[in-house]
């Protein structure tokens, strides 16, 4: 199975490193989200692994070999930069014909991608007509072409309708079921955490985090419950004495950081105390990014006095009695 790999990579302009002895993997059968700020290095380093830009030392490699040493790279690679690459006189056809031809891809491909990403009505008609959501379907038809292992998209949602995000979506998840390698930039933190299995995070051209995407959230941020009780003080002592550090908010509810459903309802339970209401809030990738990056952003405003940073919730509102476990 084909993987990317980037090993030790630098890349410098003149006194700037834009890529800091990168190295991680893109492995088969899952999506890796790309992520970092603006000017972390991301688009230098697809540039790098699409033999675009030469390295200054280190290695980027697919299958174990530079994308320059593929003759018919379409095969192998499937590339979206910039959905504005395809030339305006051309028809979305012709354009993936000329594409296909120079691969040695089978014609018949064409009206196969086309009517993949929903442009085969308009395939005759001009690129320069197109919409920005039409051009970025045309870029991952292009990707598709050569039915390729490995596939390298930069902000493919970039444009879309909310039903052409979710079809993005969909299909990028679907190419990892079969096995191939994708990677995908994107700056939408709640779309990246609907799809993505693994991330890799830049900062400043450096490597600031490998890792599958759900540990990368809780290794930055607890976990914390919620929950509303007509005991409240009972259950502050039982809780307290259990390890917890339970804070009573404004509105009556309890906090508990740290802790789980899982955790608390038992509890609760075995001491007969009523809960009206208990809630797991779970940190978001974007709350656990912002937390990692904060110093490595190369423009960044001035921070917002944010109380509450959990903002996912899974509720189970019970009560709760001693024969019963919330």
């Amino acid at each position: 199975m084909t993987s990317i790999d980037v090993q030790d990579l630098t890349k410098e302009y003149g006194t700037t490193r834009a890529v800091d002895r990168l190295t991680f993997g893109v492995r088969p059968g899952q999506v890796t989200g790309f992520l970092g700020p603006n000017g972390a290095g991301k688009s230098t380093t697809m540039r790098l692994v699409l033999g675009l830009d030469r390295p200054t030392s280190g290695t980027a490699t697919i299958g174990g070999r530079p994308y320059a040493g593929y003759a018919e790279p379409l095969r192998h690679v499937g590339a979206l930069l910039d959905a504005q690459a395809a030339h305006g006189s051309r028809t979305a056809r012709n354009h993936l014909r000329a594409l296909a031809a120079s691969n040695r891809i089978p014609a018949r491909r064409v009206d196969e991608v086309l009517e993949q990403v929903g442009i085969a009505s308009v395939s005759g008609r001009r690129v320069k007509t197109f919409s920005l959501g039409m051009r970025q379907r045309l870029g991952i038809a292009a990707a598709l072409l050569g039915d390729p292992s490995v596939l390298i998209l930069d902000e493919p949602s970039n444009g879309l309708d909310p039903e052409g995000i979710i079809w993005i979506r969909e299909l990028m998840r679907g190419l990892a079921r079969q096995g191939r390698a994708v990677l995908v930039s994107s700056h939408l933190m709640n779309e990246t955490a609907s799809f993505a299995d693994h991330l890799v995070v830049l900062g400043r051209g450096r490597l600031l985090a490998d890792t599958p995407m759900r540990e990368f959230i809780d290794s930055r941020i607890q976990p914390r419950v919620r929950l509303r009780t007509t005991e409240g003080s009972r259950l502050h002592a039982v809780l307290t004495s259990r390890g917890f550090a339970p804070v009573q908010d404004d509105d009556g509810r309890w906090t508990v950081e740290g802790a789980q459903v899982e955790d608390v309802g038992p509890i609760a339970a075995a001491e007969g105390i009523p809960i009206l209401e208990l809630a797991t809030e779970k940190a978001t990738l974007e709350q656990a990014y912002l937390n990692l990056t904060a110093d490595e952003a190369q423009f960044a405003s001035a921070p917002t006095d944010r109380t509450d940073h959990h903002t996912h919730t899974h509720t189970r509102s019970v009560r709760a009695t001693p024969d019963q476990e919330v």
